[in-house]
This record gives C-alpha cells, structure tokens and sequence, in this order.
C-alpha cells in the first residue's frame, strides 16, 4: 500500500486534501482523523505537521508527501521535489533597515534572524556568504528592533508589515516556493506513485485549461484553429449545415474570453466554454 504524508494543518492543508479529491482519492471526512485508508486506490494517507513531512519522506517510512518547498529545503532531510503543485505560494526575502544595510552583499558577518535557517543557510552558502543564523519561531520582524539580529528572512507579500517595523527588503528573493510533491532521494518509482504523480499533472492542467468549442465557416478554418491550436491539435467535424465545421479545442483558462471574443469577431457561432475536471495527455 502506498503511504502518503498530507499536511494536518496550516495554508497547505485544505488546498492538498482538495487537490487529492479532484486526482480521485478519497481524504478524510473529519479533520480530527490523523490517518485515511482509500482502499479502491490502495493508499493510506498520513496526516502530520507540514514541517515534518519531509523527515517522514526522507527517512522512507513514507513514499510520498506533500508540504512547501520552504519546509522541504529547511528540513536538510534526503528528500527531493517531484511535482510542483502550483498552490501555497510565497516568496522570501531579506530586509533590513535602509540606514545600515542597503545590499544583500552586506549581509556578510551579520546577524540573521528567521524561522526557515536551513532556507537562508543554503542561499548564503550558494552566494559565499557568511552570517550568524538566529532561529526564531513565528514573526521575525521585531527581531533588529529588539536587539536579536542586524538583518531578517521571512516571507513578504506586500512588504508593509516589515515597513512598519522600519525594515526594507533586499535584493532579488531568496526563494520562491509554493507546495510540492516529495519522495526520498533515489528511492524507486512503482506504478502507483507514477499513477498518483499522473492524476495530480491532469488536476494541475486541467485547472488551467478549458474546453472551447464552436462553429465556424470551412473557409475560415485555418484562421479560427490558429485561435485555438489546442494541446497537439483541435477536433474538427463536419456540420450537417453545408460549408460549416465544429471545432473542439483546449485552450488557457485565463485567455478564453479574449480568444471567444475573436472567433466571434471572425464569425464563429455558437461558442461554448465547458469546464474539464481531470484528463490525461
């Protein structure tokens, strides 16, 4: 049986648990339940701290799991990204205030203050940089206020919280991060993890694309299927309206307006946009 850590808690946890559901797994129906047995798909899902699921996957008591690839770098455990799941975004940064540090090149010999050391370590060390790390848990934004370190790492969104505290960000982001799947590092793959790492990528496009269908004049097909190219190519049937043609395609979720505005304007009729709830290419 395939064992699968998902996240317990946290922004990961009800997107991950969603996500499994549309790829056809069952999850747990209370939140309380800490393990989940989908017996049709031979799997058994462990529900824990995000930040302990890379030790988990790492060690090989489990196959898989889910968390952020914040958790996963700042874990240090032999785990490996094997699918970017494309939800649970954040971006961190450096910041400091402008008065006494105004690049990241200056970070050297400082004191960094942040709840992910393992995440700055590496960057530091990738940049040939040398700090003194400060572990602290939850806001670090306080932490030069208060006298704890010279600079701090978090995750910025906006930025205002970290200028209310008189800060100022760094340079280009020390990590982008958003959920991943993981497995131990070098560990083989078997049917069922490539069946699981399949159903997710058809979630993760069919998320993102819809299907476009439409009618259109034979003599204006060329100009309409370069609209819509679809994945590998459109489906196109013969009306029984003389010199017509259906034409069923994918195309990107965010472009289908603009694209139903031009095929009309080319003169397609009858142009429908259906949702696509899974699929395989």
């Amino acid at each position: 049986m395939l064992r699968i850590a998902v996240p317990n808690k946290g922004t990961l946890s009800a997107p991950a648990s969603q996500m499994l559901r549309e790829a056809g797994y069952q999850q747990r129906t209370d939140p309380k339940d800490l393990v989940c047995r989908d017996e049709p798909n031979d799997v058994e899902f462990f529900y824990l701290r995000p930040r302990d699921i890379a030790t988990y996957v790492g060690s090989g008591d489990l196959d898989l799991g889910i968390t952020g690839r914040d958790l996963l770098l700042d874990a240090g455990s032999p785990a490996e990204e094997a699918l970017d799941l494309n939800f649970g975004g954040a971006t961190f940064r450096f910041a400091a205030p402008p008065e006494t540090i105004a690049s990241v090149e200056e970070i050297a010999g400082r004191r960094v203050a942040t709840a992910y050391p393992g995440v700055v370590e590496r960057y530091l060390n990738e940049h040939g940089l040398k700090a003194d790390v400060i572990r602290l848990d939850g806001a670090v934004e306080n932490a030069v206020r208060l006298g704890v370190a010279d600079v701090v790492a978090d995750v910025v969104e906006t930025g205002a919280t970290l200028r209310q505290a008189g800060l100022m960000v760094l340079g280009e982001p020390i990590l982008r991060s958003s959920a991943v799947l993981i497995r131990r590092v070098g560990a083989p793959t078997g049917a069922r993890e490539n069946q699981l790492v399949r159903r997710l990528q058809g979630v993760l496009v069919a998320r993102r694309y819809v299907m476009l269908a439409y009618d259109v004049r034979a003599d204006l097909l060329d100009q309409a299927t370069a609209l819509t190219p679809g994945i590998e190519s459109p489906t196109i049937s013969p009306l029984h309206r003389e010199g017509w043609v259906a034409v069923q395609a994918m195309v990107v979720r965010a472009d289908v307006h603009r694209i139903m505005d031009e095929l009309y304007d080319l003169g397609a009729r009858a142009i429908l946009v259906t949702a696509i709830d899974a699929c395989r290419l």
